[in-house]
């Protein structure tokens, strides 16, 4: 996938500004995509050029006008023929794996930092999941009541706290596992 499909996706569920879309990316799609303010903002400026978007100057009295940019034909055209893509299963590169395993060759200390680190990295993901059972609170309080746009959000949404508690599940086994080495 490249950034522009998760800018057409963003901007045919709401047109918006370049700002507008780095603030979604920051709450919902960076989830799944992230992508930094400068990288938005000149993926948007080439998907203009190319036909993809189109910007509509918005006036904010007394603030600077704001671009608005929404999907043309084409746009869509591009993401029709992206969705008839296979998809290709991603290889996973998991830097605190490779540690784990590497704790069989550390001494004491080594393996003390590597537990303090794994809880750490704990932390962030029961953080990230809480963030997640928050928005769908939120955002999902009633799913009988869903669009159809609103029910792909969700499932989407659904595949993000399936993730997390599944990592912190698996943290959880690293955990106890490193905690019990040395008292075999």
């Amino acid at each position: 996938m490249a950034l522009e499909h998760a800018i057409l996706v963003s901007l045919l569920e709401q047109p918006g500004s370049g700002y507008e879309l780095a603030r979604r990316f920051e709450r919902s799609i960076g989830r799944f995509w992230t992508a930094t303010h400068q990288q938005i903002y000149r993926v948007l400026r080439r998907m203009e050029d190319d036909g993809w978007v189109t910007a509509e100057e918005i006036g904010q009295g007394g603030r600077p006008d704001k671009r608005s940019h929404s999907v043309t034909d084409a746009g869509r055209e591009v993401l029709t023929t992206w969705l008839r893509d296979p998809v290709q299963p991603e290889a996973v590169r998991h830097e605190l794996a490779v540690k784990v395993r590497g704790a069989a060759f550390a001494d004491a200390a080594g393996r003390t930092a590597l537990l303090a680190e794994v809880e750490r990295y704990r932390k962030t993901h029961e953080d990230t999941l809480d963030r997640y059972l928050t928005g769908e609170r939120r955002d999902f309080p009633e799913s009988e009541a869903l669009d159809e746009g609103q029910r792909l959000q969700h499932v989407v949404l659904r595949g993000g706290i399936a993730y997390e508690r599944m990592v912190l599940a698996w943290l959880d086994d690293v955990l106890d596992t490193l905690r019990g080495l040395g008292r075999t």
